[in-house]
């Protein structure tokens, strides 16, 4: 028998080994520290929700969790950079209904597919939009808003964290039930917009409730309504838009994790262990509860299927309402 192995044994033999040098470098992961895009400014819902996060996530997997914020484009910026670092398993983001179910709807010329594009992997938590007035604004309800901005055709101002994030279209929601046109003022994040209706340069504002919760709770700023469904534990006492009279004023901001499109499933399967355990973790629970985020409890697929949803659900808002990102 001829002691040199054939060229297609040889073949056969390099085959075979793939799978176990695969293995193991998924049994060393990670080998370096890993970059978390948030795509929003500093100190809004997904900068919060991160970093909480990526603490936790510190200590469990052995390497520094470096969290980079890149806003712009309503969070199609920082979507951009994990889209384009397809298979790269040291990259990871939040994503959120406004750089994956908004922003590709609203915006032209959008550079990656919020689906194809990304490995979804589990919803992190959602929260309502919260209106606000400055404490010292004598409205003291949406109806009371919506008379004056009735008054005072264009001159009733609300303001957001950018065009195509949550907290726009759902003030864009209210103006098409209303009728009524409110001047939408869009900021580059949130402490700017916040910092505006404080020092009265803007009427209102709709924000994420864990952005606004401080300012809430210390009564700098009144809530008008919650766009959930249901009531906020954080903010018992204020209505839905629903109970204030506007039912069709329903949405839900939503973040979750996702990493780039092709990665190994074994790497995806760790971060959705990873995340699941985090949520149900008394640290992080007992955080999101003090913020007014609920946990997700979507996993991969779930978590996919809302995306796909809200994509659907928001073409044709953003359609009937002509409503343009610029």
């Amino acid at each position: 028998m001829n002691s040199m192995l054939s060229r297609r044994q040889l073949m056969i033999a390099a085959a075979a080994a793939v799978p176990s040098v695969a293995g193991a470098q998924t049994a060393a992961w990670p080998t370096k520290p890993i970059r978390w895009i948030v795509n929003f400014p500093p100190a809004g819902a997904a900068d919060i929700m991160s970093r909480a996060l990526a603490e936790w996530f510190g200590t469990r997997l052995g390497q520094p969790i470096v969290v980079e914020n890149k806003p712009g484009a309503g969070g199609m910026l920082g979507a951009d950079i994990v889209a384009k670092a397809r298979g790269d398993t040291h990259v990871v983001m939040i994503s959120s209904a406004a750089s994956h179910g908004i922003g590709p709807v609203l915006y032209k010329d959008v550079p990656y597919d919020p689906l194809a594009d990304f490995t979804h992997i589990h919803l992190v938590g959602t929260f309502p939009s919260v209106l606000a007035v400055n404490a010292a604004s004598p409205v003291t309800s949406v109806k009371e808003l919506v008379e004056l901005a009735r008054a005072k055709p264009g001159e009733v101002t609300y303001g957001s964290g950018g065009n195509g994030t949550m907290n726009h279209l759902v003030g864009q929601l209210l103006v098409r039930e209303t009728g009524v046109k409110f001047e939408h003022i869009p900021y580059r994040g949130s402490a700017p917009a916040m910092n505006d209706l404080l020092g009265g340069q803007i009427t209102a504002l709709m924000e994420s409730l864990p952005t606004a919760i401080g300012h809430l709770t210390s009564r700098r700023m009144r809530p008008l309504a919650v766009s959930e469904a249901e009531r906020a534990p954080a903010l018992p006492e204020t209505p839905t838009f629903r109970e204030a009279g506007f039912p069709d004023v329903v949405a839900t901001n939503w973040f979750g994790f996702s990493a780039p499109a092709g990665i190994p499933p074994e790497i995806a399967r760790r971060w959705e262990a990873e995340i699941a355990a985090a949520l149900q973790s008394a640290e992080i629970k007992g955080h999101f509860d003090r913020i007014g985020i609920r946990p997700g409890t979507l996993g991969p697929e779930a978590y996919t299927a809302l995306i796909r949803s809200e994509l659907a659900r928001w073409r044709e808002v953003i359609r009937a309402g002509n409503i343009r990102a610029d």
